[in-house]
C-alpha cells in the first residue's frame, strides 16, 4: 500500500478538484466539496500551517470512492 501525502488541506482540496469534486461552499476553515451524481460531500478542513491528519484522508479517500493508488495519481498531477 503507498503511502499517503502529508500536506495542507488546500493541497487535499487541490487533488480532490482534479478528481472531479466541486467547492459547493466553505464553512468557517472548511471546504464542502460535492460530485455530481454523488449523494456524498466531502468536508475538508484547511488551516494554515497544519497538515491534514492521516486517519481523515484516509476515511475522505475512502468516503470519495476512489482507491489511495488513485488518489495519488490525482495529488502528483
Amino acid at each position: 500500500m503507498p503511502k499517503l501525502p502529508r500536506a495542507s488541506g488546500d493541497l487535499h482540496v487541490a487533488a480532490f478538484k482534479r478528481a472531479g469534486w466541486i467547492v459547493n461552499h466553505i464553512e468557517g476553515s472548511h471546504y464542502i466539496l460535492i460530485k455530481e451524481g454523488s449523494p456524498v460531500h466531502l468536508s475538508i478542513p484547511v488551516h494554515s500551517g497544519k497538515e491534514l491528519g492521516p486517519g481523515l484522508l484516509r476515511k475522505l479517500i475512502r468516503t470519495a470512492g476512489v482507491t489511495n493508488e488513485e488518489y495519488l495519481e490525482f495529488f502528483n498531477r
